[in-house]
């Protein structure tokens, strides 16, 4: 045991998930050589050499840990000795019900935490191929800007159509949020199964209305090192599509036929809005070819004009931007590790978590399996009925590859609650599940 306490794990990549499973490792007294490429390669989005930088807001969204998916992450990740929680928590700065930190004091409470550590060693170095296999095991955390030489390494390996280098994200709606008095499920010429779409209809003036409010509707603007991000004629941004003229979305992913409508059958809906299942427990369903820039509290008032989704909560909205990331159902294995090389593991955002905290938590489990596998024990992954099992089930199964994008945590990541229980109480209910069952997982 001696002996393989003394091999070290390589981590590649100093951002939120890098350095909590640096963290997460040499807590169990475990050697990690963590490898950061600035500021020999700098990138376009950071200003500083410091660890966990964080490059967009300084919020970590609600820390409610009884009415939020979030808040439950992040008493799960104080609960297994994060330094992310810690930091944050020791930088927070007033923010309502919100946590937000220093941004400068976090990041330099992280550097500081893991440079002086007496088993991390720190390398400042491009790595611009995959890792070699006497590294051994490995975790690559490189974020959504990882360097164009480590991307097109991990793409050749993977294969062409399981890196991607934008998101085109559709918003999805929780499926309990949708009013089936006025959407019922049908596919197009009722083919497929038959049933696999919800579909809400909309009248003329209905449309109109829609389209004009999306065109006039406030777009989020891109960031300097993302103007060059290309658009697809495949995953257009719904309001580009709508700008080439009146009628375009009745052609394209708001046409009206081969459906009928089961509450007025014999009025021809003017154009339809359809959601297509997003996860294996049919508790999410993405708004298929809504793809946006609007800014996310247009998308909330401009979607919810649509009949059906009127009290429609939403897991996610829609967006358009650079950021690298795994087809991870298609290539990671449950404990995170790739298929094709299980010596190397992902961790973060490029494996399709969305978010500060969800990239960290990965990086946590990533830490966790590393040094179960070099200590030659059967890594075992927390319930998923905790956000943190809930996410990587996600990643590594729960969605569907065809159609995956990344995901921040959400209670529509949960596994359905065992009683009925009023929908008031039902958030309390998860929260309580899931802390619950990580406590006993923290325990093992």
């Amino acid at each position: 045991m001696a002996e393989a306490m003394a091999t070290p794990i390589h981590i590649v990549g100093g951002g939120l998930a890098g350095s909590e499973a640096a963290w997460q490792i040499v807590n169990r007294e475990i050697p990690v050589i963590l490898h950061e490429m600035r500021p020999v390669q700098t990138t376009d989005a950071h200003h500083t050499d410091n660890f966990a930088e964080l490059v967009c807001s300084n919020s970590f969204r609600s820390d409610d840990a009884e009415r939020s998916a979030i808040g439950v992450l992040h008493q799960e990740m104080r609960l297994a000795n994060s330094l992310i929680l810690e930091a944050a928590d020791l930088h927070k700065v007033p923010a309502g019900g919100a946590l937000a930190v220093d941004r400068d004091a976090f990041s330099e409470y992280v550097h500081q935490t893991l440079d002086q550590h007496p088993l991390i060693t720190i390398v400042r170095e491009e790595i611009a191929g995959l890792p070699p296999k006497e590294w051994g095991s490995t975790i690559i955390a490189t974020g959504p800007l990882t360097s164009p030489a480590l991307a097109e390494s991990i793409q050749k390996l993977t294969g062409e159509e399981s890196l991607a280098f934008f998101d085109a994200i559709a918003p999805i709606v929780h499926r309990e949020s949708i009013d089936m008095d006025k959407a019922w499920f049908q596919s197009r010429y009722d083919k497929g199964e038959g049933s696999d779409y919800i579909n809400c209809p909309l009248t003329g003036e209905q449309y109109d209305a829609f389209f004009d409010a999306l065109i006039d509707g406030e777009k989020t603007e891109f960031k300097d090192w993302e103007e060059n991000t290309p658009y697809f004629e495949g995953c257009l941004p719904i309001e580009v599509m709508a700008a080439r003229g009146r009628r375009t979305l009745c052609y394209g992913p708001m046409k009206p036929v081969g459906l009928t409508n089961p509450h007025q059958p014999t009025e021809k809906p003017f154009a339809v809005v359809q959601l297509r299942q997003d996860n294996k427990l049919a508790t999410l369903f993405n708004i298929v070819g809504f793809q946006t820039k609007l800014k996310h509290g247009e998308q909330t008032r401009i979607f919810r004009t649509i009949p059906g989704l009127e009290n429609a909560t939403f897991a996610r909205l829609g967006g358009l931007h650079r950021n690298t990331f795994l087809n991870s159902p298609r290539v990671l294995d449950p404990f995170l590790r790739l298929k094709a090389a299980p010596h190397i593991r992902f961790a973060g955002q490029i494996t399709g978590c969305e978010g500060y905290v969800e990239s960290a938590a990965v990086g946590l489990m990533a830490g966790r399996f590393a040094v179960a596998d070099l200590q030659e024990l059967q890594p075992i992954p927390p319930s998923n009925t905790t956000a943190m099992g809930s996410l990587l089930d996600h990643i590594t199964g729960g969605a569907f590859e065809q159609t995956f994008q990344p995901m921040n945590v959400n209670f529509g990541l949960f596994p359905p609650l065992e009683d009925r229980i009023h929908k008031k109480a039902r958030k309390l209910a998860y929260s309580k599940r899931a802390l619950e069952d990580f406590e006993d997982w923290i325990s093992l």
